[in-house]
């Protein structure tokens, strides 16, 4: 059965309430100046983020579609039978992206775009500044950065500078956990013979034709042995 209270048991819990009550008022009257600029700060940093957030969204936004243009521009002007100015045009486009909308992620994305332009064009040094802008943009995506080398690696092979692209293959090739550590292995048996290191250019294809034992690149491999 419910215990009944008393009189002075419930004055007791009133008098508690009145005075958590009162001290919560004398609290609130004495630091309502405190208070209202400590609101005004919240809604200021408020205000802030939702502004730098709705700026940013609009500017990923229109980034995204330049970049969806630029790209569309490309894929026609890579097609059989197209003239240098649908490359241009692509370049100049994947450009606007990078200095219009330079805090988007279509803006990160256009580096390598124009970088392979410039290797198409044969503007090798050129390419390897925006390939290289590209590297430090995802220095944290281990992926995208052995992609990135493996572009570098061929640019400095089609300028002729074959030191620079074996290190940069070997780099790569070390690293067993490369995706890419196939490809980088054929690449330096070619660059290798292009620098008439047919020894190192035979001991990597051994290699290879013991590691990737089911590569549809196996009978070729066996082939330049």
């Amino acid at each position: 059965m419910a215990k009944k209270l008393t009189r002075k048991e419930l004055l007791k819990g009133t008098d508690e309430f009145l005075t958590l009550s009162s001290r919560a008022a004398i609290f609130f009257s004495a630091h309502l100046r405190e208070l209202k600029y400590a609101g005004i700060a919240v809604a200021v940093i408020v205000a802030g983020y939702l502004s730098v957030y709705g700026y940013l969204s609009y500017i990923n936004k229109k980034g995204q579609e330049a970049y969806n243009v630029a790209y569309d521009t490309l894929t026609e002007g890579l097609k059989p039978g197209t003239t240098p100015e649908n490359l241009k045009k692509a370049e100049a486009l994947f450009e606007k992206v990078i200095d219009e909308y330079a805090m988007s992620k279509a803006a990160r994305l256009a580096l390598p775009q124009v970088g392979h332009v410039k290797f198409t064009e044969k503007k090798y040094d050129d390419a390897i500044l925006f390939y290289d802008k590209f590297a430090v943009e995802v220095s944290g995506d281990k992926e995208n950065v052995d992609l990135t080398s493996l572009a570098l690696a061929a640019c400095y092979e089609a300028k002729g500078d074959l030191k620079k692209a074996i290190s940069i293959l070997n780099s790569l090739v070390d690293a067993q956990d490369n995706p890419f550590r196939e490809t980088a292995m054929l690449s330096l048996e070619r660059v290798y013979r292009l620098d008439k290191q047919n020894e190192k250019a035979n001991e990597i294809l051994k290699k290879f034709v013991q590691e990737y034992k089911t590569s549809p690149f196996l009978p070729m491999a066996k082939a330049r042995l």
